[in-house]
């Protein structure tokens, strides 16, 4: 069993705000990595900044349960840290980033398939490099619970670096995420040539 953390809090600074409704192909960005992300996980926990009611309701009406992180201003590892603390003891975690659209709902059945398989941190690779979604093995969830700043789960990943496992994939999107409206044009080419 695995449950789905969907990261929605960030500020959205570089794109001049709401960037996870930006439209992109006829619905918000965020819903695309809902939609990737829903067929492989038991729940889907997104977590969101406080003032964000517009989100919220888009994200409630996905079928997500909302946990609103008051801390999370203060950094990645707060929002994370929040969504955690929801998941049911003895289940596996998946952090999925609300602002990556494109990745394929086959690379994120992979990362949860190796943990079903003992996998303790799944982590899919494209072309050598690291991306998302990055699956946790259950025992590891109270790190993920008492995790602060900006860090995300990193300081996780540095811990238990010889428990990672390295998915090789041929999905550029685990390494797109969108920060800028330049960002999301180049979104729209790549969700367009996968539709």
């Amino acid at each position: 069993m695995t449950v789905g953390i969907l990261l929605a809090a960030g500020a959205g600074s570089r794109f001049g705000g709401d960037k996870l409704l930006a439209p992109l192909h006829g619905k918000p960005l965020v819903q695309h990595a809902i939609d990737a992300l829903r067929p492989a996980v038991t729940d889907i926990i997104a977590v969101v900044r406080p003032g964000s009611a517009r989100l919220t309701a888009l994200l409630a009406q996905a079928g997500a349960r909302i946990a609103v992180c008051e801390e999370a201003a203060h950094g990645m590892g707060h929002s994370l840290a929040c969504g955690a603390r929801l998941v049911p003891a003895g289940t596996n975690l998946l952090i999925a980033l609300g602002d990556m659209p494109d990745i394929a709902p086959d690379t994120i059945a992979r990362v949860i398939a190796a943990l079903d398989a003992g996998a303790q941190i799944a982590v899919p690779c494209h072309r050598g490099r690291r991306g998302h979604p990055v699956g946790f093995a259950a025992r590891l969830v109270p790190m993920l619970q008492q995790l602060t700043h900006d860090q995300g789960a990193r300081s996780v990943l540095l811990a238990h670096a010889d428990a990672v496992l390295e998915i090789p994939v041929d999905d550029p999107g685990v390494l797109a995420d969108v920060d800028t409206a330049a960002d999301l044009a180049r979104a729209a080419d790549h969700v367009s040539a996968r539709l």
